[in-house]
This record gives structure tokens, sequence and C-alpha cells, in this order.
């Protein structure tokens, strides 16, 4: 019998969290043994696994010291393989850099495998010491690693261009899986929350995910000043917590745009497919992602998409044409994809003045917000779009060895 361990950092509402919950529930439905370890479990955890979660702290990384975390850095991967000889691992899934890290450094005997979810060159184009060796380990520990998974063409492409992956051979591109079935039964429960209910009558334009750097939010609430010119009912809905700086960062500019009437923060939501399933548009405006699984999720609950072109990997998602290039809004079968919006610096903006990309995507929003035709094309197409997410077949990929 095959006993799993699923690796993750945090057990938030984000994307690689909502995969391994994903993971777990098909695995745990074939028979299989499966423990999920944290890194750090909180009382705010969105994403849990009852009697099968482990975890290795339960205070955050920023209360700790820096004594504190480059103990805990220092001591994950010894207790990491403690665990997996403990419950006689035979396969691991690591999601993330620094879970694979710690993963390949257990030296541990069970088939190991990796995962990565975003553009890693324009991710390491922040200079920390934490890129610096998420890096080396590429040309590195990752030789400890039986398969490196990249959830998409583009991912793979990048590390073997720009970011000196080493071991090619064990690469593999694996589309995210989703039990489409249950995240369309969830999108039909209603919302409880009387005022959240009356919120989502009306015409919303949805954020769903972690407020961070990757994520850009700020050239959303641009854009959506922009929309509010041509649509005055149009909401803008948050769902997700994240970065404080980034956080403060939105509020300072929401108040200097003026937008507070029409900008919603809903917080963390154990369900949000019912709140994606009841907006009129699901907006990203990314610096870079990998394949965002919040587009398919979208897909699956008939919601078009406006997406930045963050990566080579929206298309891939959103169409049944791949493109190399958007430099214009361009119509596909899940919505509209908008011009890359990422200008080589990562981090909080110094600068608040609009860019012709920011108008770009506010177009598109005005476009799917005034149009049912977006919401049609989208039904249409759907079951050709979702076919490669199928879980049954991804999850028996991703635990398959290399030929």
């Amino acid at each position: 019998m095959k006993k799993i361990l699923l690796l993750m950092p945090y057990g938030s509402v984000g994307g690689m969290e909502r995969l391994a919950l994903s993971f777990y529930h098909h695995y745990i439905s074939k028979g299989y043994k499966v423990k999920a370890l944290k890194f750090i479990k909180l009382e705010t955890d969105i994403i849990n696994f009852g009697d099968d979660e482990l975890y290795l702290k339960n205070i955050d990384f920023y209360e700790m010291s820096k004594l504190e975390r480059l103990k805990f850095y220092f001591q994950a991967p010894k207790l990491i393989r403690t665990i997996i000889k403990k419950e006689k691992i035979s396969h691991s899934i690591a999601f993330g850099d620094m879970a694979n890290l710690f993963s390949s450094l257990t030296f541990t005997k069970e088939f190991k495998i990796a995962s990565i979810h975003a553009l890693k060159s324009v991710e390491f184009s922040n200079k920390s010491l934490f890129n610096s060796i998420f890096k080396l380990s590429y040309k590195s520990s990752y030789k400890y690693i039986d398969k490196v998974v990249c959830i998409s063409k583009d991912i793979k492409q990048d590390l073997i261009d720009k970011c000196g992956f080493r071991f090619k051979n064990k690469l593999e591109i694996i589309y995210n899986p989703h039990n489409l079935d249950e995240i369309n039964r969830l999108s039909r429960l209603p919302i409880e929350d009387l005022n959240e209910q009356k919120l989502f009558s009306g015409k919303i334009i949805l954020f769903l995910g972690r407020l961070s750097i990757q994520k850009s939010p700020w050239h959303l609430l641009k854009a959506f000043s922009l929309v509010l010119k041509e649509c005055p009912d149009v909401k803008l809905v948050f769902i997700g917590d994240g970065d404080t700086n980034v956080e403060n960062f939105m509020k300072n500019l929401i108040n200097h745009l003026k937008i507070n009437e029409n900008t919603y923060f809903l917080g963390r939501k154990n369900n949000p497919y019912n709140y994606l399933a009841k907006a009129k548009v699901l907006a990203l405006s990314s610096h870079y992602e990998g394949t965002p699984n919040v587009i398919v999720e979208s897909m699956c609950v008939n919601t078009p998409i406006v997406s930045s072109f963050c990566t080579k990997g929206i298309t891939e998602l959103m169409g049944l044409s791949e493109y190399s290039e958007v430099t214009d809004n361009v119509e596909m079968e899940a919505g509209i994809v908008t011009p890359n919006l990422f200008d080589g610096v990562l981090g909080v903006p110094e600068s608040i003045e609009f860019v012709d990309e920011e108008k770009k995507l506010a177009n598109a929003l005005i476009s799917v917000i005034n149009s049912e035709k977006y919401k049609s094309i989208l039904e249409k197409n759907k079951n050709s779009l979702l076919s490669k997410f199928n879980i049954e077949k991804v999850a028996k990929n991703y635990l398959e060895k290399n030929i």
C-alpha cells in the first residue's frame, strides 16, 4: 500500500494548499494512507487535514526571532526525515520551493516528487537570501529529487533557459488537478452572510487569492477606478489575506483613488466557490504565475476571467490556442487576456501613475461586465478547456516514475 506525505509551508487558502487538499481527498479515496505536513500551523488555517495533519511549528515566521527562524530552517529537514521514517512513507509530494528544498535534504529513500508553481526567473529578480538558496538548489540538492513537476510548459522552459536548472531529465509537465464535481457542489451552496448575499446580487469583479507582491493587486485597483467611470454600479471584492505591506499600500491607494464605497475586503473564506460562481468576472493582475488554480476553478463554475499575460501558462489555461506574446487584449474561450503588467521590478511600486496596460485591463473588465457573450462562450468550451485537469489522471501521473 502506498503511504504518501504531502509537504507544504502553510494551511492558508492559496493555490498550493488547495491543490494539496485535492490530492489528499483523492488519494484517501483510493485507499492510500496519507499524511499532510504543514511547516507552520496556525489557528486561522482554512485548509485542514483532520487526524492526518502534522506540523513543525505553530507560530508564524514573522513571530520568530532571526535566530529562531535560522534554527527552524536547519532543523526542518531532520524533523521531516524523522516523520518519513516513522510513518514508513513510500511517496512524498512537496509544494513550492521551501518544501522542495527541505525534502531534497532529508536524504530519505521514498519516491520524492517536487513541484514548481510559478515562473521562477521573474521571482528570482527579487534579490534575497532565500531566492539565492533556492536557485542554488536547482543545481545541487534537486539531485536527490526523483521527479520535478512543472505545472505549465512555460515554467519548464523557464527553469532550463533562465534558472540554470541542472537536472533536466527530472522535469515533467503535469497540470494541476481539480475535483471539478466538488467545486461545482460547493459553488451551489448559499452565501450565509446576509450582507454578502446582498452584495453578490449585483455586478461583482472578484479577486480570489493571496494579497502579495506576486499578485500585484494595485494594478487591479487602478484599473477598477477606470471601470467605475463607465460602470458606476460595479463592486470590486477581494477574498483572501496576505502581506501586511501590500494590504497597507492598497488601503492608501483606495483612499487616493476615492473608490472606498465600491471596494470590499471579505478576508479568507472556507468556501470561496459560491462567491466565485456569483461574480460577474474573475480578475487577475499578477506580475507572474504558473497556471493559477483559481482560473480553472472559475471556468468550472462558468465565471469568465480577465487576466494579465503574467505567463504563457495563462493562454494554456484560458484558451484552445497558445500565445507566446500578448501586446493587446486577446479574447479567448474563457475570457480576455491583457498585456503583461510586470515592469521588471518586484515590490510595492514607488509611483502610482497609470500605465497603458492598466487601461487595457480596465477595458477588458468593462467588456465582460457589459456582455453575456463571454459567459456563453465559456460554457460552450468548458469541457474542452477542463479536460486536461482531470484529477484521476493527474494524481496517477504524479506518482509514476519517469521513464
